[in-house]
């Protein structure tokens, strides 16, 4: 099946997923990876994916459209052992949403006689992935998917080089565009960021085997135990399986986990710094923490500059929930208005920035709040929204809340 890399027509902005990795003997990567992604669900909510491998083993991937739960398991998770695993949950931004785009991408060629097999997830997208298939498709080489992380894949997996961490070296300064990418061989999981630092990746200590805690000493560890590390597009990954947050992988930089705890190797440094500004005000959850900040804190603050900017005279201050309420709580704060929940939430009902299609979206967000008329009606209302991406459904919120007698 060929790999057409473009855009195509795609109706608006398509943007993130969640990637995970894990280096762990002793621990159960897999059922690790799953809560990971669990945690994660918030970063896509098309399809989800695990690969894992024993050192030295053979990979087994399992992914499939759908959301974590209802991917995976408990013979799943039984099937995926070993030592080392990457998991993958996926908004489409280059490639529709069809199996053959889920991730992780398993691939496995051989280059000058060696068998290279690897398993890759990648959050983000390329800007010259056409160029790059070309030139691969020139070499030969074979595609099964639409997606640009293949064309990732492809690229490492048919490099000379013997070692991982040099053929990514090679490939990293020809990817143009926003990624975080984690890749797993039979041997370790290697992490790596766009030097520009846009998309998300940090890493995290697993506790040792026995102690229960993963902020102790690294050298009070038993003698002989090597370091076991994780990397995730967000720190709330962590949380979940018991890590603890060690720093953000740096723009530009490779991270390798293996046998020998944490590899680095800076790439590309001293590119312009650029993380995406979305994280913070919407895409993230509000427990993580980026570039050293509480998201949860970072949108408070937010709020109470609204206030100082846009001071408005209400009678009562509403978030449009959950996104919103960081930023209205602050905005109650500085400006020194009441706040209160003027929605109920639907919480079995996506995110409507994620389900594709716009007429999903429309009936989504009647599905997902239902204004409280006790609460809004006759008020003067300052409404706080996390973001508009489109604009097309602030016109509906205002209507809703009109309809229930807001002023």
């Amino acid at each position: 099946m060929p790999c057409d890399p473009r855009p195509g027509d795609r109706d608006g902005p398509r943007d993130e997923c969640g990637v995970f990795g894990i280096y762990a003997p002793g621990h159960e990567v897999s059922r690790l990876s799953y809560f990971a992604l669990y945690a994660l669900q918030h970063r896509g909510q098309e399809s989800a994916g695990i690969a894992a491998a024993d050192r030295g083993g053979n990979i087994m991937t399992r992914r499939e459209l759908g959301l974590v739960n209802q991917v995976f398991g408990e013979n799943d998770l039984r099937t995926l052992a070993g030592e080392l695993a990457i998991g993958h949950v996926r908004y489409s931004t280059t490639g529709s949403n069809a199996w053959e785009n889920s991730q992780p991408v398993h691939r496995s060629q051989g280059t000058n006689g060696s068998a290279v097999e690897l398993a890759l997830a990648h959050n983000g997208n390329l800007i010259n992935a056409v160029e790059l298939h070309e030139e691969l498709s020139e070499r030969g080489v074979s595609f099964s998917s639409t997606s640009d992380s293949e064309i990732v894949a492809a690229l490492i997996a048919t490099h000379p080089a013997e070692r991982i961490e040099d053929a990514i070296a090679d490939v990293l300064p020809r990817l143009n565009g926003a990624f975080s990418i984690v890749v797993m061989t039979r041997e370790s999981v290697v992490a790596f960021r766009d030097p520009h630092g846009l998309r998300p990746l940090a890493i995290g200590r697993l506790p040792h085997t026995g102690t229960g805690d993963a902020s102790e000493d690294p050298t009070s560890r038993g003698a002989g135990e090597p370091e076991r590390f994780c990397v995730a597009s967000e720190s709330c990954a962590f949380d979940i399986i018991g890590a603890t947050l060690v720093r953000d992988v740096q723009p530009g930089e490779i991270v390798t986990l293996g046998e020998s705890g944490i590899e680095s190797r800076v790439v590309l440094p001293d590119e312009r710094k650029a993380f995406c500004v979305f994280e913070y005000i919407y895409f993230a959850r509000p427990d993580s923490r980026m570039n050293g900040n509480v998201l949860q804190v970072a949108r408070g603050r937010m709020g109470e500059i609204l206030a100082r900017e846009a001071p408005v005279d209400a009678d009562l201050v509403i978030p449009v929930p959950d996104s919103g309420n960081a930023a209205a709580r602050g905005y109650a704060r500085a400006s020194g208005l009441p706040q209160d929940d003027g929605f109920v939430k639907n919480r079995y009902v996506a995110r409507t920035f994620i389900a594709p299609g716009q007429e999903l979206r429309k009936h989504g967000l009647r599905l997902k709040f239902n204004p409280l008329p006790e609460v809004v009606g006759g008020k003067r209302l300052v409404v706080v929204d996390d973001s508009i991406v489109r604009g097309n459904t602030t016109r509906q919120i205002v209507q809703m809340l009109r309809d229930a007698g807001a002023k």
